[in-house]
């Protein structure tokens, strides 16, 4: 026999090649079973190609290792056959570790495909060397090569199952497996060598007619070591990017979750709000349609809240709301769905099985917003109104319940508050009526229909005018000429207070433009302004423009805030005050004494007057206790350097009882109506006429 022997650097890169395409067959494995769709066959047939060269060019760098004392070549159409059968083996193996299971007669037959196929590779490119007479081998260690092949097989499979997902620890372990499986290949192709004998005389067919191995070996360690490191490379920038992906992604689907609860829950109580309300809604009317029952729907507005807000400001108010809403939600059935739906406005749907029942829920309710609520150390009560709708029978869908149940709760409210009303069809008279209102309120302003009156100020006692107060009127089509209180409330919860609030500044300042052209220099413009008005954010702009565009001095331009709305907010309230103060603008604390404030804030405010509210002048004349509450706001006005105007003189007495007082400026009907600006000076002649006379 020819005595063989083998260069033992090819023989460690012949083992390093095994163990890197060993590494690589376990990456690729984890990539085929991670990915989903089409991506999984490209990443099948990459890495089948992969794990196929690096196994197929360990056997051939072994092979290139081994030498004999004759000339050796490779026929190349057997070596490409030995190479696809590796590639093939490969892919057959990369399938079978991507399954979700691998039971152990699966495991069997694929280590028994796999080891097969391996051994054909070898055995194969061993023919490739074409000898004559045909290589002889040693059946123990051929079988022996064989089992080895198998075995490596099957522990290859194995591992790479367990190793397949993507841990913490995933790679350490990858790279010591691979070292185990590395050494499996080789120990299996170097039994397969040493079982192969060479006879004295034989001859190598393809040592000329096939591939030398003298450039062989530096060819396939280079395009071996190529193609491994290239498929590591991006299954590793790929499995980065995936995992990139699958970050934003969550972080994303986290994004989507926040914003759907935020876009179907009130930011304020959590509690679900319009939206999700009437989603709800239609569930229910599509079940009960079905024959799973009826529901109610109860609509609660709470009693006393705007005075709790106004005295405490928004910040208490907003904590009450949070702990009204949990009182209200342990009041609630279990699977009921309690929304926010306005600013102290709630609904509860819950399923009922009769009228009764939607009864109990509503008294339950009623002593639970009864019970004093502590807010920051503060007392505070409130009752609520309830109206209460059932399904079927009070409406056919959500728009129909939603608005009985309304007219229910304002029912309630004329009542007397504190109670609950089932809908009843009389009730829906009111609800239309106030829709149409609204509806014409919207358009009143592009129909011309509203219109300003303006009430003289005098000089205490009688004169002479010092200026006007602009009051708003609705002359309605239909209606007649609406008093403002009947529409300014609407006009405040639709937010139409704006653009009218716009257009009565805009015409006022115009109106008394023409009367200062007329001769009349010293008279001002009072101009009254909604809380909704004073804190829009345009109003300082607004309130500039105008003046500017009628050339008006600002200091002929007074603008009225109640002292509630000031003392909403007062850091806000201070911020745009001082703007306008700036700017020259007077600022008149209307309907002073009415509300809570504390002199503390008031001091701070930069008003230049004070307006003694109309309730404390009609009865001045009887009631000491007013008397004393004037005199109080006049010393007050007076030790605040602010002038001091009552509105609502009808008596002689008022008139005089106010001037020996202080006060500086007075309103009223003894003195002067509210009129239309055309008649205001023919009223004021009458007027001097009159007291000329006597």
């Amino acid at each position: 026999m020819l005595v063989s022997s083998y260069n033992s650097l090819l023989v460690l890169f012949s083992l390093l090649v095994a163990i890197l395409a060993s590494y690589t067959a376990l990456d690729m494995a984890g990539r085929v079973a991670t990915v989903q769709g089409r991506t999984c066959y490209w990443w099948l047939a990459g890495g089948a190609c992969a794990m196929g060269v690096g196994i197929w060019s360990m056997h051939f760098i072994g092979m290139l290792a081994f030498s004999l004392p004759i000339p050796l070549g490779y026929d190349p159409a057997l070596t490409v056959l030995s190479l696809t059968v590796a590639i093939v083996s490969s892919a057959y193996a990369l399938w079978l570790v991507s399954q979700k299971t691998l039971p152990w007669r699966r495991l069997g037959a694929g280590a028994l495909l796999l080891g097969t196929g391996i051994s054909a590779m070898h055995y194969m490119g061993m023919a490739a060397m074409q000898m004559v007479p045909g290589i002889q081998y040693d059946p123990m260690l051929f079988g022996l090569s064989v089992v080895i092949a198998i075995a490596a097989g099957g522990a290859a499979l194995w591992i790479a199952f367990r190793l397949r997902r993507h841990t913490h620890w995933v790679r350490p372990l990858r790279a010591g497996a691979a070292v185990v499986m590395g050494c499996s290949i080789v120990g299996m192709h170097y039994t397969g060598m040493v079982a192969a004998q060479f006879p004295v005389g034989s001859v190598c067919g393809a040592a000329y007619a096939g591939i030398s191995a003298g450039w062989l070996a530096l060819v396939i360690i280079i395009v071996t070591l190529t193609i491994l490191t290239m498929a590591l490379i991006v299954s590793v920038l790929d499995l980065r990017m995936e995992q990139r992906t699958s970050l934003l992604t969550s972080s994303l689907a986290e994004a989507n979750q926040e914003l759907t609860y935020l876009a179907l829950h009130d930011n304020l109580t959590k509690l679900p709000n319009r939206i999700l309300l009437e989603d709800r809604l239609a569930q229910a009317i599509q079940a009960a349609d079905g024959g799973k029952g009826g529901f109610a729907l109860m609509f609660m507005d709470l009693d006393g809240f705007k005075t709790v807000n106004d005295a405490f400001g928004h910040h208490i108010g907003d904590l009450l709301l949070v702990e009204v809403a949990r009182r209200l939600e342990v009041a609630a059935t279990p699977n009921a769905t309690l929304a926010r739906v306005g600013g102290d406005e709630f609904v509860m749907l819950m399923n009922i099985a009769e009228p009764a029942d939607a009864a109990t829920v509503a008294e339950s309710t009623l002593a639970a917003v009864r019970e004093p609520f502590d807010v920051k150390g503060h007392e505070l009560r409130l009752s609520t109104s309830i109206g209460i709708a059932t399904y079927p029978g009070d409406g056919a869908n959500q728009h129909e319940l939603l608005t009985n149940a309304d007219a229910a709760m304002y029912h309630s409210k004329a009542l007397g508050r504190n109670v609950y009303c089932f809908f009843e069809m009389s009730m829906n008279s009111n609800v239309h009526e106030q829709l149409q209102l609204v509806h014409d309120l919207s358009m009143a302003l592009e129909r011309n229909e509203l219109i300003l009156q303006y009430q003289p100020k005098f000089v205490a006692p009688s004169g002479p005018v010092v200026g006007v107060e602009a009051l708003l009127r609705w002359q309605h089509p239909v209606r007649g000429l609406i008093p403002p209180d009947a529409f300014i409330p609407l006009a405040e919860k639709t937010g139409l207070i704006v653009p009218i609030g716009d257009w009565v500044l805009d015409k006022a300042c115009g109106q008394l433009k023409q009367w200062h052209d007329a001769g009349r220099e010293t008279w001002g413009m009072a101009v009254n302004l909604s809380a909704l008005q004073f804190t829009h954010e345009r109003l300082v702009h607004t309130v500039q423009e105008t003046l500017a565009r009628h050339d008006l001095a600002p200091q002929k331009l007074t603008l009225e805030i109640t002292e509630s709305t000031a003392m909403r907010n007062v850091e806000e309230s201070l911020r745009i005050l001082q703007q306008l103060n700036n700017m020259g603008v007077r600022i008149s604390i209307d309907d002073f004494g009415t509300g809570y404030s504390s002199l503390l804030y008031l001091k701070r405010l930069p008003a230049n007057e004070l307006k003694i509210d109309r309730g404390f002048v009609c009865e001045l004349a009887q009631d000491s206790e007013d008397a004393a509450i004037v005199s109080a706001i006049v010393a007050l006005g007076k030790t605040l350097d602010l002038s001091i105007v009552a509105e609502g003189v009808e008596t002689a007495a008022q008139q005089e009882f106010l001037t020996s007082l202080g006060c500086g400026s007075l309103q009223g009907f003894l003195l002067g109506r509210p009129v239309f600006a055309e008649q205001l000076i023919e009223a004021l002649a009458e007027r001097d006429a009159s007291s000329l006379m006597v």
